[in-house]
């Protein structure tokens, strides 16, 4: 373990050069562990999948994706194995694909999926994983904002750990939510403002609810920076000192299911279309990659009307100026609305993270943060 750890020390956070192997070696060792969570998936999907992810996508489907992933995690496994000469890579590639062909592969039988009182989110961890690396990493090096930062820069394992953890609890935090939505049914809701929701078009019940979402979010934010003990939660997000689209997943649980609480158990009071929610939650998970993204993106007057990622970068700016300011997720008119809206003409910020003493590495050390006693000033 050891020697592991200096390994990625040495090499983690590294250039990559083409021509030697390392990309490839990269590649076949995720593709390759995250085939084998896939064909864990197909064992024990009860489990670990959840019933409102499977109703998105078909059998067909994942098994189309795992054949390809097994097949590019073998074929770029054993090129790195020719061509770089320190292998664990390629590989960890290999064996992880092997043993997913040795379970069964693409050829895994499922049965009859049961019902549990609680399954983890490993088929949305593998899907967004997947998804937001295709996507991101290409974007990030074509249209980079610090094309010096590399792809695996420092703590990006914190952050995928925390990516991890928040997708596979993704049904404890619709539990959770359901649960407080059902709280305050009795005393909340109103049929006839339900009603006049409900008879909007869609897409004007889609426009409306990322309004509503953004003023409920927008004041959770700033109070996330004005109470001392929901800052401490709060600092773990802005702790990072490098962004990316990784970044964004660095956020304390308790932050989690108190902003998804506080935003969707209000949508779905006021009775928002199930399309229409679903479609903002779609929104919600490519505008929070984005905005944390190493891209760089001339919005134009789009700057003033979506949050891209400039503006939110100064959000997370160690800049005296920054620290109350932007608190918008959606779009920067909230922020014009109430004050706090700041964005220079053209410049991106320098340095990122919170003021004064570092945050302790690691996402238990970083939840625990939160209870310690606050040193004096």
């Amino acid at each position: 373990m050891e020697r592991l750890k200096a390994y990625f020390q040495r090499h983690g956070n590294a250039p990559f050069k083409f021509g030697e192997g390392r990309v490839s070696g990269y590649i076949s060792a995720t593709l390759g562990l995250l085939s084998l969570l896939a064909v864990l998936c197909f064992l024990f999907p009860e489990w670990l999948t959840t019933a409102e992810l499977r109703k998105v996508y078909d059998e067909q489907f994942a098994r189309t994706t795992l054949l390809l992933g097994l097949v590019l995690s073998f074929s770029l496994g054993t090129l790195n194995i020719l061509l770089n000469k320190r292998k664990r890579l390629g590989i960890t590639g290999l064996v992880a694909s092997g043993l997913a062909v040795f379970l069964g592969g693409t050829n895994v039988q499922v049965s009859e999926i049961g019902q549990t009182p609680y399954s983890l989110g490993l088929d949305w961890f593998v899907l967004a994983l997947l998804v937001s690396a295709i996507v991101f990493i290409p974007l990030e090096k074509l249209y980079s904002k610090d094309p010096e930062q590399n792809i695996l820069r420092p703590h990006w394992r914190t952050d995928l750990t925390y990516f991890f953890v928040s997708h596979m609890l993704v049904q404890f935090i619709l539990i959770f939510i359901t649960a407080s939505s059902g709280y305050i049914a009795g005393w909340a809701v109103s049929p006839g403002l339900q009603a006049s929701v409900q008879s909007l078009p869609l897409v004007v019940q889609f426009l409306l609810a990322v309004l509503v979402a953004d003023l409920g979010q927008y004041w959770l934010h700033r109070l996330y920076h004005v109470v001392p003990f929901l800052w401490r939660i709060h600092a773990v997000h802005h702790s990072s000192t490098h962004m990316d689209w990784l970044a964004g997943s660095r956020v304390h649980f308790i932050e989690i299911l108190l902003t998804r609480t506080g935003v969707l158990v209000p949508l779905m009071l006021l009775g928002f279309a199930p399309q229409a929610l679903n479609a903002y939650v779609i929104l919600v998970g490519v505008q929070a990659v984005l905005a944390h993204a190493n891209v760089r993106i001339n919005g134009g007057w789009l700057n003033y009307l979506i949050v891209l990622p400039r503006y939110h970068h100064w959000h997370h700016a160690r800049h005296k100026d920054y620290i109350y300011k932007n608190y918008a997720i959606h779009t920067p008119l909230v922020d014009m609305l109430f004050g706090t809206f700041k964005l220079p003409p053209k410049e991106w910020p320098v340095r990122y993270g919170v003021f004064g003493k570092e945050l302790p590495g690691g996402i238990v050390r970083q939840h625990l943060y939160a209870f310690q006693k606050p040193e004096p000033k």
